[in-house]
């Protein structure tokens, strides 16, 4: 015969201390104080006849019976935290969108033509959230995510929207004057700027091994830890960034930045793709949105396309 079900504030006060492995934050989450919070904790592991934690002096661990107990716990409550927000209380679902995107592509493609979204969408309060991990549709309250990525998600309604391309770009300034930068062997006269996001982002050096270019150190120039900040600074004319098409597509067509050669290579395994939980490709904001994603994105390879930057089908 199976037990009764512990009450379930016992159960969430413990879900939440072990997610933080803190009393005070936990306690903060659900708004009581840390000693009613201690007190439902105890309750819990006297009703179960088991310990739970361990209570050291300046911070606490999870035992064996809590570290069995916790995964399926979490993902209970997400389940359930997921079902209440898809009841759309109040009538106020359909009146938001949260999309969340790449950093670099937040700040150079989407956001500068979102004006054009919510112009089409004015009752529509939208919010965008840049992330470089993937979101966790069911815990962190976004709709849509545009991701970088092989397009693997089983669970997500998925949708293609564009491949991606790596090339070499600069300020036109850089091409001017006797010592001009003309072919990649002249970078070793120039900055390279170099985006820092291990295993995100291709290197110069990934570039110029695809390229079958040597002889030239990669490992020099100005670092930086974010994509626009490197197109930007290439822009200004500090050195040549290695960069990702679609997210320079506007500061190329402005003419901010060229291409001073090839070759221009297929990001490896990785496009971007449209995704949201399954069935809420129908929700009218998220269709919505999917269709002005998709038509801008066809702009963008347009507009590349007069600039004789072709991307590849």
């Amino acid at each position: 015969m199976r037990r009764p079900l512990p009450p379930l504030n016992a159960l969430r006060a413990f879900e939440a201390t072990a997610r933080h492995l803190s009393f005070s934050k936990a306690a903060e989450e659900l708004h009581v104080t840390p000693a009613a919070l201690s007190h439902q904790i105890r309750g819990l592991e006297d009703l179960l006849g088991l310990k739970l934690f361990h209570r050291r002096t300046r911070a606490i661990e999870l035992t064996e019976w809590g570290r069995l107990a916790y995964p399926g716990l979490r993902t209970g409550f997400e389940t359930i935290r997921e079902a209440i927000d898809r009841l759309d209380v109040g009538g106020n679902r359909d009146k938001m969108l949260v999309v969340s995107s790449t950093p670099g592509l937040t700040a150079k493609w989407l956001v500068p033509r979102l004006y054009k979204f919510l112009a089409l969408h004015p009752g529509l309060e939208t919010r965008i959230s840049a992330s470089v991990g993937y979101v966790n549709f069911a815990t962190d309250d976004v709709d849509v995510g545009i991701r970088l990525s092989a397009g693997n998600h089983p669970d997500l309604y998925v949708e293609k929207l564009s491949d991606e391309w790596l090339l070499p770009l600069c300020s036109p300034k850089l091409l001017e004057g006797t010592k001009a930068l003309r072919k990649p062997e002249d970078l070793k006269r120039f900055a390279l700027i170099q985006v820092d996001l291990p295993g995100i982002v291709p290197t110069w050096g990934d570039w110029m091994q695809m390229a079958g270019i040597d002889g030239i150190d990669t490992t020099r120039g100005l670092r930086l830890n974010v994509a626009d900040h490197a197109l930007d600074a290439a822009s200004e004319g500090v050195g040549v960034v290695l960069a990702y098409k679609i997210v320079a597509a506007r500061d190329i067509a402005a003419g901010r930045l060229v291409a001073p050669f090839g070759p221009e290579i297929l990001l490896p395994g990785r496009s971007y793709f449209f995704c949201c939980p399954r069935g809420d490709e129908k929700r009218p904001q998220v269709k919505a949105f999917r269709e002005w994603v998709v038509q801008e994105m066809r702009d963008t390879h347009a507009a590349l396309e007069k600039l004789a930057l072709r991307p590849s089908r």
